[in-house]
């Protein structure tokens, strides 16, 4: 029998967690205008959205619309400081609830994971899977391991986000009724259409994400039986030796989108290749030995640069050097730094 929850929503809405959730929500931010406006009347902000909360009053403002190109054009829909206060609160609460229902090789926003362990676990699972980097017949160099990859995207993940399925699936884990009526009444506002739909750039998207497609980690891990599965959002990817056995899985998986989470996934962002031929993963192109930025990277690296301040130059270029500095980059690296001297 599952076990859920009761008795959270005071916990929310604590002054304590209330506190620790500003803090969490003005990191790197404290010297934006918002975050300045909300701090003049900290103890007033803060015993409001306490009041709101227990009471029932509170509701989201709307979300602040933008358009980035990082490469490809996303719309970021960002809530507002005192929504994001509040974003925190809940997730304080239930993150540690959820994550242990979560698979291990789930790597999207969760502690102690992220984009550069989900690499390191791509690695381990192609010696695997290579058997210690086996060599396809006609190999030409010692690159070319054997296996195959199935490279998978979720067409229009967060625009197609079911609210009725996604209720149902927090229901399992929660019985707390308050707080089911705070988590519908974000779900609703943030809706992208009538039952459909989260916005990209809201905490709470982040951890629903999670929750949405959970029964898919564990319907590939325990009814596939795919040992070297893992999933950052709506990006995953499954290594095996059989281009067969992913060919028949790939189908499966499909199946299962469609009937049980009312998603299916991007035929044109979904395929099987061998393993030798790179596996363009958070950013990378992995090969048996070594790993690449993907070719926009640098470009688009310097066309950010080049428009930027001296300040927001260096910030720009401490972190990106930081994300590379994952790969087989050294001279990448040092030719940009040269020109990051010229530019700045």
């Amino acid at each position: 029998m599952v076990k859920r929850f009761k008795n959270l929503f005071e916990s929310v809405y604590s002054e304590e967690n209330l506190f620790k959730a500003y803090r969490k929500a003005r990191k790197g931010k404290g010297k934006k205008y918002y975050v300045i406006n909300f701090e003049k009347n900290l103890h007033f902000e803060l015993s409001k959205l306490k009041s709101e909360l227990k009471t029932g009053n509170y509701a989201p403002r709307p979300l602040n619309r933008f358009v980035i190109h990082d490469p490809k054009t996303r719309v970021i829909h960002a809530p507002d400081f005192r929504d994001r206060v509040v974003h925190h609160a809940i997730n304080n609460i239930l993150e540690p609830i959820f994550d242990r229902t979560f698979i291990y090789d789930s790597y999207a926003s969760r502690k102690r994971k992220g984009t550069h362990a989900a690499l390191q676990r791509f690695d381990a699972f192609k010696k695997k899977v290579s058997r210690n980097g086996m060599l396809v017949p006609s190999a030409v160099d010692n690159n070319m391991a054997c296996g195959f990859v199935l490279k998978a995207d979720i067409k229009h993940y967060f625009p197609s986000v079911n609210h009725a399925i996604l209720i149902c699936l927090i229901e399992r884990k929660l019985s707390d009724k308050k707080l089911l009526t705070l988590l519908k009444k974000i779900i609703v506002e943030y809706a992208t259409e009538k039952g459909r739909g989260m916005p990209l750039g809201a905490l709470t998207s982040q951890m629903f994400a999670n929750i949405y497609l959970n029964p898919l980690d564990h319907f590939v891990k325990e009814r596939l039986s795919a040992k070297f599965y893992l999933r950052y959002l709506d990006d995953f990817v499954i290594l095996h030796r059989s281009r067969k056995q992913l060919i028949e899985w790939k189908s499966e998986i499909n199946t299962f989108l469609v009937s049980k989470l009312a998603l299916e996934l991007h035929n044109e962002k979904t395929s099987i290749f061998p393993m030798h031929r790179g596996v363009t993963l958070l950013g990378f192109r992995c090969f048996y030995y070594f790993r690449l930025p993907k070719k926009y990277s640098a470009g688009h690296f310097l066309k950010r640069l080049r428009k930027s301040d001296k300040n927001k130059a260096q910030k720009i270029a401490e972190g990106w050097f930081a994300h590379i500095s994952w790969g087989n980059t050294y001279k990448l690296r040092k030719k940009i730094k040269t020109e990051l001297i010229e530019t700045i």
